[in-house]
Protein backbone atom coordinates (compact mmCIF):
# COMPACT_ATOMS: atom_id res chain seq x y z
CA UNK A 1 0.00 0.00 0.00
CA UNK A 2 1.12 3.52 -0.79
CA UNK A 3 0.72 6.64 1.27
CA UNK A 4 -0.79 8.26 -1.85
CA UNK A 5 -4.28 6.90 -2.70
CA UNK A 6 -3.82 8.15 -6.28
CA UNK A 7 -0.92 5.71 -6.73
CA UNK A 8 -3.17 2.90 -5.51
CA UNK A 9 -5.83 4.15 -7.96
CA UNK A 10 -3.30 3.92 -10.81
CA UNK A 11 -2.71 0.25 -9.88
CA UNK A 12 -6.45 -0.41 -9.99
CA UNK A 13 -6.72 1.30 -13.38
CA UNK A 14 -3.75 -0.75 -14.63
CA UNK A 15 -5.69 -3.91 -13.67
CA UNK A 16 -8.81 -2.46 -15.35
CA UNK A 17 -6.86 -1.88 -18.58
CA UNK A 18 -5.67 -5.49 -18.50
CA UNK A 19 -9.22 -6.74 -17.81
CA UNK A 20 -10.61 -4.57 -20.63
CA UNK A 21 -8.21 -6.16 -23.09
CA UNK A 22 -8.76 -9.74 -21.96
CA UNK A 23 -12.47 -9.80 -21.02
CA UNK A 24 -14.88 -12.27 -22.56
CA UNK A 25 -17.87 -10.78 -20.69
CA UNK A 26 -21.18 -10.39 -22.51
CA UNK A 27 -22.24 -7.06 -24.03
CA UNK A 28 -24.62 -6.17 -21.18
CA UNK A 29 -21.87 -6.63 -18.59
CA UNK A 30 -19.47 -4.51 -20.65
CA UNK A 31 -22.06 -1.72 -21.06
CA UNK A 32 -22.81 -1.72 -17.30
CA UNK A 33 -19.08 -1.55 -16.48
CA UNK A 34 -18.64 1.33 -18.92
CA UNK A 35 -21.41 3.30 -17.23
CA UNK A 36 -19.78 2.79 -13.82
CA UNK A 37 -16.40 3.84 -15.20
CA UNK A 38 -17.91 6.96 -16.77
CA UNK A 39 -19.46 7.95 -13.40
CA UNK A 40 -16.13 7.43 -11.61
CA UNK A 41 -14.25 9.37 -14.29
CA UNK A 42 -16.65 12.29 -13.85
CA UNK A 43 -16.08 12.21 -10.08
CA UNK A 44 -12.31 12.24 -10.49
CA UNK A 45 -12.27 15.08 -13.04
CA UNK A 46 -14.42 17.52 -11.06
CA UNK A 47 -11.15 18.67 -9.52
CA UNK A 48 -8.14 17.96 -11.73
CA UNK A 49 -4.96 19.65 -12.92
CA UNK A 50 -5.04 21.52 -16.20
CA UNK A 51 -2.29 20.34 -18.53
CA UNK A 52 0.58 17.94 -17.84
CA UNK A 53 1.02 16.72 -14.27
CA UNK A 54 4.77 17.33 -14.42
CA UNK A 55 4.34 21.09 -14.52
CA UNK A 56 2.23 21.37 -11.38
CA UNK A 57 3.48 20.87 -7.84
CA UNK A 58 1.10 20.92 -4.89
CA UNK A 59 3.17 19.05 -2.34
CA UNK A 60 1.64 15.67 -3.27
CA UNK A 61 2.40 15.38 -6.98
CA UNK A 62 6.03 14.98 -8.01
CA UNK A 63 7.41 15.98 -11.37
CA UNK A 64 7.28 12.35 -12.54
CA UNK A 65 3.66 11.66 -11.57
CA UNK A 66 2.56 11.41 -15.20
CA UNK A 67 5.82 10.18 -16.73
CA UNK A 68 5.09 7.50 -19.35
CA UNK A 69 7.73 5.16 -17.92
CA UNK A 70 8.00 5.77 -14.18
CA UNK A 71 4.96 7.92 -13.42
CA UNK A 72 3.57 6.37 -10.26
CA UNK A 73 0.16 7.91 -11.02
CA UNK A 74 0.25 6.88 -14.68
CA UNK A 75 -1.68 3.63 -15.16
CA UNK A 76 -0.12 3.00 -18.58
CA UNK A 77 3.45 3.35 -17.31
CA UNK A 78 5.23 -0.01 -17.22
CA UNK A 79 5.85 -0.98 -13.59
CA UNK A 80 9.56 -0.10 -13.48
CA UNK A 81 11.57 0.61 -10.35
CA UNK A 82 15.13 1.63 -11.11
CA UNK A 83 17.95 0.34 -8.90
CA UNK A 84 21.34 2.09 -8.98
CA UNK A 85 24.09 -0.37 -8.13
CA UNK A 86 27.33 0.54 -6.37
CA UNK A 87 29.27 -0.02 -9.62
CA UNK A 88 27.21 2.73 -11.34
CA UNK A 89 25.10 0.36 -13.42
CA UNK A 90 21.31 0.59 -13.36
CA UNK A 91 18.88 -2.34 -13.36
CA UNK A 92 15.19 -3.10 -13.06
CA UNK A 93 13.07 -6.24 -12.89
CA UNK A 94 9.51 -6.10 -14.22
CA UNK A 95 6.67 -7.97 -15.87
CA UNK A 96 4.58 -6.61 -18.74
CA UNK A 97 0.98 -7.62 -19.36
CA UNK A 98 -1.56 -7.44 -22.16
CA UNK A 99 -1.43 -3.63 -22.47
CA UNK A 100 2.10 -3.87 -23.92
CA UNK A 101 1.45 -6.58 -26.53
CA UNK A 102 2.70 -6.33 -30.09
CA UNK A 103 3.05 -9.70 -31.80
CA UNK A 104 0.72 -12.18 -30.05
CA UNK A 105 2.17 -13.15 -26.68
CA UNK A 106 5.12 -10.75 -26.98
CA UNK A 107 6.04 -7.19 -26.03
CA UNK A 108 5.74 -4.57 -28.78
CA UNK A 109 9.20 -3.55 -30.03
CA UNK A 110 8.38 0.12 -29.49
CA UNK A 111 7.66 -0.59 -25.81
CA UNK A 112 11.07 -2.28 -25.55
CA UNK A 113 12.62 0.84 -27.10
CA UNK A 114 10.76 3.09 -24.66
CA UNK A 115 11.97 1.05 -21.69
CA UNK A 116 15.57 0.89 -22.90
CA UNK A 117 15.64 4.63 -23.61
CA UNK A 118 14.65 5.22 -20.00
CA UNK A 119 16.98 2.61 -18.48
CA UNK A 120 19.99 3.88 -20.45
CA UNK A 121 19.09 7.46 -19.53
CA UNK A 122 18.84 6.50 -15.85
CA UNK A 123 22.46 5.31 -15.96
CA UNK A 124 23.53 8.78 -17.11
CA UNK A 125 21.16 11.01 -15.15
CA UNK A 126 22.64 13.11 -12.36
CA UNK A 127 20.58 14.99 -9.75
CA UNK A 128 19.92 18.49 -11.06
CA UNK A 129 21.56 17.64 -14.38
CA UNK A 130 19.29 15.54 -16.58
CA UNK A 131 20.63 14.00 -19.76
CA UNK A 132 18.77 13.73 -23.04
CA UNK A 133 18.90 11.02 -25.69
CA UNK A 134 21.07 11.88 -28.70
CA UNK A 135 20.83 8.51 -30.43
CA UNK A 136 19.42 5.13 -29.51
CA UNK A 137 20.23 2.00 -31.53
CA UNK A 138 18.42 -1.27 -30.87
CA UNK A 139 19.07 -4.85 -31.91
CA UNK A 140 16.11 -7.16 -31.50
CA UNK A 141 17.68 -10.58 -30.93
CA UNK A 142 14.54 -12.57 -30.13
CA UNK A 143 10.91 -11.84 -29.16
CA UNK A 144 10.40 -10.48 -25.63
CA UNK A 145 7.61 -12.52 -23.98
CA UNK A 146 4.65 -11.03 -22.10
CA UNK A 147 3.62 -12.04 -18.60
CA UNK A 148 7.01 -13.28 -17.43
CA UNK A 149 9.83 -11.83 -15.33
CA UNK A 150 12.02 -9.51 -17.41
CA UNK A 151 15.28 -7.81 -16.47
CA UNK A 152 16.87 -4.67 -17.93
CA UNK A 153 20.31 -3.20 -17.27
CA UNK A 154 22.41 -0.28 -18.49
CA UNK A 155 26.00 0.80 -17.99
CA UNK A 156 28.09 3.75 -19.09
CA UNK A 157 30.67 2.59 -21.62
CA UNK A 158 32.62 5.85 -22.00
CA UNK A 159 32.41 9.62 -21.74
CA UNK A 160 33.68 12.11 -24.34
CA UNK A 161 33.08 15.66 -23.21
CA UNK A 162 29.31 16.16 -23.00
CA UNK A 163 28.61 12.83 -24.73
CA UNK A 164 27.96 9.73 -22.64
CA UNK A 165 28.01 6.35 -24.43
CA UNK A 166 25.73 3.78 -22.77
CA UNK A 167 24.96 0.09 -23.38
CA UNK A 168 22.01 -1.92 -22.11
CA UNK A 169 19.65 -4.80 -22.66
CA UNK A 170 16.37 -6.49 -21.79
CA UNK A 171 16.55 -10.19 -20.91
CA UNK A 172 14.26 -13.06 -20.00
CA UNK A 173 15.58 -16.12 -18.19
CA UNK A 174 19.17 -15.04 -18.81
CA UNK A 175 18.61 -14.72 -22.58
CA UNK A 176 19.00 -11.21 -24.01
CA UNK A 177 15.98 -10.26 -26.13
CA UNK A 178 16.90 -6.68 -27.03
CA UNK A 179 20.27 -4.91 -26.93
CA UNK A 180 20.68 -1.14 -27.01
CA UNK A 181 23.41 1.42 -27.23
CA UNK A 182 22.90 5.11 -27.01
CA UNK A 183 24.59 8.46 -26.87
CA UNK A 184 23.24 10.76 -24.19
CA UNK A 185 24.01 14.44 -23.84
CA UNK A 186 23.98 16.98 -21.08
CA UNK A 187 22.29 19.99 -22.68
CA UNK A 188 23.93 23.37 -22.34
CA UNK A 189 22.16 25.46 -19.76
Amino acid sequence: MSDDPAIELAGSVRRLIDATIRTLADDATIRAARQQIDVLTEQLTTKALAGPAGIHHDGRISHVAGNVIIGRRNAIAPPLTMHHRDDGDVETDFTLGAAYEGPPGHVHGGVCALILDHVLGAAVHQPGRPAVTGTLTLRYRRPTPLGVALHAEARIRETQGSKIFVDGFIAHGGEVTVEADGIFLFPRR
